[in-house]
């Protein structure tokens, strides 16, 4: 059976990490490129020289040639100004606007078949420039979001419960960043409501940190941003598509009216298959829910709103 050919743009700390995780679960054959072609070509020779250590006899080839990219099945955008302490997600619309046009131009024309998973940040915003660059059906252009933002919030649930993460179900819909939802109502430990379990205040704070939880990396690592969470949502979700594994994932979809969002990508429950997202998965929102969902949204179709005069 032919491997699955992989892209990721970007070789810095996320596109390196992803690399490595889809080399050592023998993915699909990986094609690392970016601007500075010797931090892409080192990168890839380390990797390509450790695949025996993992048993993998996937390829990693790096480089900063396009051509080399021709044919991919999935493309990872991970490229964009990384995020500096103080800055917002936000901040970097502008700047990471023109990165991900100009990348998403190149990649389109040599893989026209390819999924899109877009990594670059603001994150939303980000997947509506990839999807209106490449013009591909939205079904083939994804945002990595809800994936990471779910992670952090299990991660918190479990160690404020001393619990496995393995108990902890929990789904965060909404945009990347300061207005993401995290749906504490039907997050659940071992079955249990986490609503039992922790008091409102206790899972407040939780949620807060969730929302938090890039920039908090980002301060205590002064000179980055968060890499091995990034690259192992980004592994998860590569995983979904090269294996057709129809699974269920939060990610910034393009929506046609779901949950109220119309024309915009948001992190929202969605399949993942062979050819993208498969469908969205309706749930059932209290009001307050909808609200928030709705303030994210708002922030979102904003940022839109601010990017298509530079498209």
């Amino acid at each position: 059976m032919k491997r699955a050919k992989i892209t990721i743009i970007g070789a810095g700390n996320v596109g390196g990490s992803t690399a490595q995780r889809l080399l050592v679960e023998a993915l699909g054959d990986v094609v690392l490129l970016d601007i500075d072609d010797g931090l892409a070509r080192g990168k890839a020779l380390d990797l390509a020289e450790a695949a025996p250590l993992y048993g993998s006899n996937c390829r990693v080839t790096g480089g900063s040639d396009y051509a080399m990219t021709a044919e991919s099945d999935v493309v990872v955008i991970t490229s964009g100004s990384p995020r500096k302490p103080g800055m917002s997600r936000d901040d970097l619309l502008k700047i990471n606007t023109g990165i991900v046009r100009q990348v998403t131009e190149q990649v389109a024309r040599r893989s026209p078949q390819a999924v899109l998973i877009v990594v670059s940040n603001p994150l939303d915003a980000m997947t509506y420039v990839a999807h209106r660059v490449s013009k591909f059906s939205p079904e083939r252009v994804i945002g990595m979001a809800g994936v990471l933002d779910a992670a952090r919030f299990k991660a918190f649930l479990a160690d404020a419960l001393s619990s496995s993460v393995a108990n902890i179900e929990a789904l965060v819909l909404g945009g990347h960043g300061d207005t993401m939802v995290p749906l504490t109502r039907s997050t659940t430990v071992g079955g249990v409501p986490v609503t039992a379990l922790l008091s409102e205040a206790q899972l407040e704070a939780i949620v807060q940190r969730v929302r938090d939880g890039g920039a908090e990396i980002v301060n205590l690592l002064k000179t980055g941003s968060a890499y091995f969470a990034p690259s192992a949502a980004v592994a998860e979700m590569v995983r979904a598509v090269v294996r057709d594994q129809h699974k269920l994932l939060p990610c910034a979809a393009y929506c046609r009216g779901e949950y109220g969002a119309q024309d915009l990508f948001v992190g929202v429950p969605a399949q993942l298959g062979s050819r993208g997202v498969e469908r969205i998965v309706p749930m059932e929102l209290t009001t307050q829910e909808r609200a928030a969902f709705q303030k994210s949204v708002d922030a979102v179709r904003e940022l839109c709103r601010l990017i298509d005069p530079l498209l």
